[in-house]
C-alpha cells in the first residue's frame, strides 16, 4: 500500500516518510488510533516505504520488485500477527496467524480499514473472541531470529496487540527490547489501556488521530459519487472513521440493526408500568444473544444517539446530524436527555462497553444497564 492511498493523515504520512529518510526508524513503534482511523493502512504504507528499493521523498516507488510483493502482502520479510481463533467444532489446536494468512491477505487487500468485527465474522467465530496467544509469540520468535531473505528490514506487523494475553506479551518483551539487527516491530493498537505497561514502555508511541471530515467527505464523493452535502453529512456522522463513513453513506445496516432496539431500550427505561420489568429482562436477554462484536457495535451506536439527542435538546442544531426516522424520533425523545442525566447515561453506556471488551457476561451487563438507565431517564 502506498502513502498516497491512505485516506487523510497527511501530517503523519510526512512524519513517517521523513523519519525513514533521516534514518531515524525506531525498532518498535506503536501506532495508536481508534477503530477506522487508519492505523493499519499507515503501517502497511510505512512498511512498503521501508522495503522499497527506490523510494521518493514522499512515497514508495510502487514499481520495484519489493513494492510488487508488498502490494500482494507477500514479501518474505514481512510477517503478520493478528487475533485468531477457531469456530466451535473446529478441532485445530493452538491457532496462530499463519493458519489464516490466506484469509488475512484477502481481507486486508480488499479493505485496509478492516475492523475487528468484520475480521472475526469472516472467521465465523460467532460469540468467540480472537486473541494473540503464547503459541503466536513462539512462532514470532522463530521467524524473527532468521536472517532477512531479500529486504533491508524484517518487519513484524502486529494488529491489535491488546489482544495478547500476558504470557504471550512476556515472551516477546526481550525481543521487542533487543531485536536482531534490522528487525522492526510495527504494532497497530486501538486501546492501550488493555496493553501491558511493559510493552508500552518498550515502544515508540505514534498517535493516529481520527480522519478529518474533509478527507472523509472527499473519499465518499470519489468512491460513491455522493453530492457534496450528503458526503459532508456522512463524514460528520462517521466521527473520524473510514468504515463508519462508508456505512453511513450507503445507508448502513447499523441504523436498521440498532435503531429499533435502541428505541425499545429508551422506552422501557422511561416506562413506569409494573409489567415493564419482564420486558426489560426480555430485552436484555435478546441483546445478550447477539454476537459480542454486534453488542459492542450497538453500545457505540447508543452513545452516538445520546450525544445527538443531547445536542438537539440544547438547540445546537448545527451540531446535530440525524436524518429519516432517527431525526423524527429524536425530535420527540430529546427532552429526556438533558444536563441532569446525560453525563451519567454516557458513563453507564461506556462502562457496559468496557465490561464487554473485558469479556464480561453480556446478560448481566445488559440487565444492569437497562435498570440503571431506567432510574436516570425517569428521574
Amino acid at each position: 500500500m502506498l502513502f498516497s492511498e491512505v485516506i487523510g493523515q497527511e501530517a503523519l504520512r510526512q512524519q513517517l516518510a521523513g523519519a525513514a529518510q533521516r534514518g531515524r526508524v525506531s525498532h518498535a513503534q506503536l501506532l495508536v488510533g481508534r477503530e477506522g482511523s487508519g492505523g493499519m493502512a499507515l503501517a502497511l504504507a510505512y512498511a512498503q516505504y521501508l522495503m522499497c528499493e527506490a523510494p521518493t521523498e514522499a512515497d514508495a516507488c510502487g514499481q520495484c520488485s519489493a513494492c510488487a510483493k508488498m502490494h500482494k502482502l507477500a514479501h518474505p520479510d514481512l510477517h503478520f500477527a493478528f487475533p485468531v481463533n477457531v469456530p466451535t467444532g473446529d478441532r485445530r489446536k493452538d491457532p496462530v496467524s499463519d493458519m489464516f494468512i490466506a484469509e488475512w491477505r484477502t481481507a486486508l487487500l480488499s479493505n485496509p480499514y478492516l475492523t475487528e468485527q468484520e475480521w472475526l465474522q469472516g472467521l465465523q467465530l460467532s460469540n468467540k473472541q480472537g486473541n494473540i496467544s503464547a503459541h503466536e509469540a513462539e512462532a514470532i520468535l522463530r521467524k524473527l531470529t532468521l536472517k532477512a531473505f531479500e529486504g533491508r528490514y524484517k518487519i513484524l506487523l502486529m494488529w491489535l496487540p491488546e489482544r495478547m494475553n500476558a504470557t504471550a506479551a512476556n515472551k516477546l518483551l526481550k525481543l521487542i527490547e533487543e531485536p536482531p539487527a534490522q528487525t522492526l516491530f510495527l504494532l497497530v493498537a486501538e486501546n492501550t489501556g488493555l496493553l501491558l505497561k511493559t510493552i508500552l514502555s518498550r515502544t515508540q508511541l505514534v498517535h493516529v488521530p481520527p480522519v478529518g471530515e474533509e478527507a472523509l467527505a472527499a473519499m465518499l464523493a470519489r468512491e460513491l459519487r455522493l453530492p457534496q452535502a450528503e458526503a459532508r453529512t456522512a463524514a460528520h456522522l462517521a466521527n473520524g472513521s473510514v468504515p463508519e463513513a462508508r456505512r453511513v453513506a450507503t445507508l448502513s445496516s447499523e441504523q436498521g440493526e440498532h435503531f429499533a432496539p435502541f428505541v425499545q431500550l429508551m422506552r422501557l427505561s422511561y416506562s413506569k408500568k409494573p409489567d415493564e420489568m419482564v420486558q426489560r429482562i426480555s430485552w436484555a436477554d435478546e441483546q445478550a444473544g447477539a454476537g459480542r462484536e454486534l453488542q459492542k457495535s450497538f453500545l457505540a451506536y447508543a452513545l452516538r444517539m445520546v450525544r445527538e439527542n443531547f445536542a438537539m435538546n440544547r438547540q445546537a442544531h448545527e451540531a446535530v446530524y440525524l436524518a429519516g426516522e432517527e431525526a423524527a424520533w429524536s425530535a420527540k425523545f430529546s427532552p429526556f436527555i438533558h444536563p441532569g442525566n446525560v453525563g451519567a447515561i454516557y458513563h453507564e453506556l461506556n462502562l457496559a462497553l468496557q465490561h464487554l471488551a473485558q469479556n464480561g457476561n453480556p446478560k448481566i451487563i445488559f440487565t444492569d444497564l437497562i435498570l440503571k438507565l431506567s432510574r436516570l431517564i425517569r428521574g
